[in-house]
């Protein structure tokens, strides 16, 4: 069984005006994270990314609606009442919030918070061993103990995001959330974390969600890769495939956007993706992408793509990558197989 199953989960939210005014956040995802596997989560901001990460502990406000399935060890996360949910947040699974800098509590010394989960879990048994516990933590991420100490505003961003990794591991999780770990960090920075988290991850055999909007950060650091557009996963696949040959427009635009450096074979220059993400209140008919699809037909304007098989444990949401079939006389009533209507 799968660490974590996602099924045809949705969030909506609510606005003042009823149900004539709810937004779709997240639309019918689904994904699957192993046990020990790393799965990444690329898109631009205001995919749906960090929406599907908070929904995954139901960290969302009161006026997000979730329906769908979110499966940890085949127990359902919707379903949990709120003293078992309690349970699981932190200690069975843990998150590390986008903007370390927000996330801690600023008027708090760095150790009491590591320390916190540890002793509401009952972790360990008394304030002595909380503490030598967090200086392990703080050594397992590359900061000296001394530094438990500290407040938040005394640390820099590269040694708070070390705090939050640490906090994630107190109570050694079996999965935990990466929501864009690296955000607001210079590249020198952005890569010790990577390393770190790549190192806690084979170390550990923790199994973990990463979600940026970098597509060679998670390239080099996740077994498999999810691109999310306007709420839906477009493309998913292993991680380096993606990468180097994706399948979807909006994948590949997103990969093309990054130089590879070092490279001989690619010496063409990054390019942009004109136009920005659609209003999630006012999506386009047919496929969501399609406004700034250079590939884009006119039946995109009609379509709705499924994902659908594009290789080898792979699929992508695109007309494009549909295989052609030859068709045959339908039976009365019923649309011909390989003919447009009959692919979706």
């Amino acid at each position: 069984m799968s660490h974590l199953d996602i099924r045809d989960l949705t969030v909506t939210y609510r606005g003042a005006g009823g149900a004539d005014s709810a937004v779709p956040a997240v639309r019918g995802v689904d994904l699957t994270v192993p046990h020990a596997g790393t799965v990444g989560v690329a898109g631009e901001s205001g995919c749906g990314k960090s929406t599907l990460a908070l929904a995954l502990l139901r960290l969302l406000p009161k006026t997000a609606a979730l329906n769908g399935q979110i499966l940890l060890d085949g127990e359902d996360v919707l379903t949990m009442k709120w003293g078992r949910l309690r349970a699981v947040r932190w200690a069975a699974t843990s998150i590390v919030f986008q903007g370390a800098m927000h996330s801690l509590n600023p008027v708090r010394r760095v150790g009491e918070q590591i320390a916190e989960p540890l002793l509401l879990h009952g972790t360990t048994a008394s304030a002595a061993e909380a503490r030598e516990r967090v200086a392990a933590l703080l050594r397992q991420v590359g900061l000296p103990q001394q530094r438990a100490g500290a407040y938040p505003h005394e640390l820099s961003g590269g040694q708070r995001q070390r705090v939050m990794i640490a906090m994630a591991l107190a109570c050694e999780p079996e999965l935990i959330i990466a929501d864009e770990p690296t955000t607001a960090l210079d590249v020198m920075t952005q890569a010790q974390i990577l390393r770190l988290i790549a190192g806690l991850v084979d170390e550990t055999g923790v199994s973990m969600v990463l979600i940026s909007h970098d597509l060679s950060v998670l390239a080099h650091t996740c077994d498999r890769l999810a691109v999310m557009y306007a709420g839906r996963i477009v493309e998913e696949g292993p991680a380096r495939e993606v990468y180097t040959d994706a399948r979807h427009p909006y994948a590949a635009a997103l990969s093309g956007a990054f130089p590879r450096i070092g490279d001989p074979a690619s010496r063409r220059r990054p390019r942009g993706l004109a136009g920005d993400p659609p209003d999630p209140a006012a999506l386009p008919a047919g496929c969501a992408f399609r406004p700034r699809c250079e590939r884009a037909q006119p039946c995109c304007a009609r379509i709705d793509p499924v994902l659908w098989p594009a290789g080898t444990h792979r699929s992508a949401a695109c007309v494009h990558v549909v295989p052609e079939a030859p068709a045959v006389e339908p039976a009365v009533g019923e649309p011909a197989v390989g003919s447009e209507e009959g692919r979706w």
